[in-house]
């Protein structure tokens, strides 16, 4: 389930549990309303008795229904993340491909296979927009296809003699058309801005070398029990002792 189905599903939830709550709330105080007639009274009566009876079962159904549906979009969200991955892959395969020096037709036809499977899995997440039962609709992410139809240009099965500068447009026709798809196609899994971001270009670790106290005292309680107790192996001792000396000093 995408964002603004389960922000529907869940507005219209809200609003029916809003309208219970207000109809059991009239019928615990429907006897103290003077003016009502006996019989709104005893169906008010029966309603509060009917809902409180079954209000462990309706309970039950309600979070089963939730998690349903949180559920859905927990899949959903996953199988996007997924595809999302899928097109990264199949970038670089393009990419890496405009990149080569003399493209053979079975590097052609690999990345083309590549791009063609990445359109066809779109349909494990979205259908086509304006898609109904006579119409096949508008495929959801262009640029996909954008991608393809600038891969095409460099069959070498009907030009051999593909120059440098083609390979260059094509490389910089896919990277407009993956960023173009970026700007969208993840704006359906809400990220967020991280806490702690490292903003700074050439950053670099602000920590100095060292422990705690505690640590250090620790670690020399283990080595001195490590000391006491006899070696199966000093060559190996000493050999690891040598390489951290050695680590160390550089």
């Amino acid at each position: 389930m995408t964002r603004v189905s389960v922000n529907r599903t869940l507005s219209r939830l809200y609003w029916l549990l809003g309208i219970v709550l207000l109809m059991l709330l009239a019928s615990k105080f429907a006897n103290d309303v003077p003016g009502i007639p006996p019989f709104v009274i005893s169906a008010a009566n029966n309603f509060y008795d009917f809902m409180r009876d079954m209000s462990l079962l309706i309970a039950t159904g309600g979070v089963a229904y939730i998690t349903n549906i949180y559920q859905k979009r927990s899949n959903f969200v996953e199988s996007l993340e997924e595809e999302w991955r899928n097109i990264v892959r199949t970038k670089s395969v393009l990419l890496s491909t405009c990149e080569k020096p003399y493209l053979a037709t079975d590097d052609y036809l690999a990345a083309y296979y590549k791009i063609s499977e990445t359109i066809d899995t779109m349909r494990i997440v979205y259908r086509n927009a304006g898609e109904t039962e006579g119409l096949v609709g508008l495929y959801p992410y262009a640029p996909l296809h954008d991608m393809r139809r600038a891969l095409q240009t460099l069959d070498p099965r009907i030009d051999v003699d593909i120059t440098s500068e083609r390979k260059a447009l094509v490389r910089d026709a896919i990277l407009q058309s993956f960023y173009a798809l970026r700007e969208t196609f993840l704006e359906e899994l809400d990220l967020e801005e991280p806490q702690h971001p490292l903003l700074v270009a050439g950053g670099r670790r602000l920590k100095t070398p060292g422990a705690a106290v505690w640590a250090r005292l620790l670690e020399d309680h283990q080595r001195k029990r490590l000391e006491r107790a006899p070696s199966l192996r000093p060559d190996i001792d000493a050999f690891l002792t040598n390489l951290r000396d050695e680590e160390d000093k550089v």
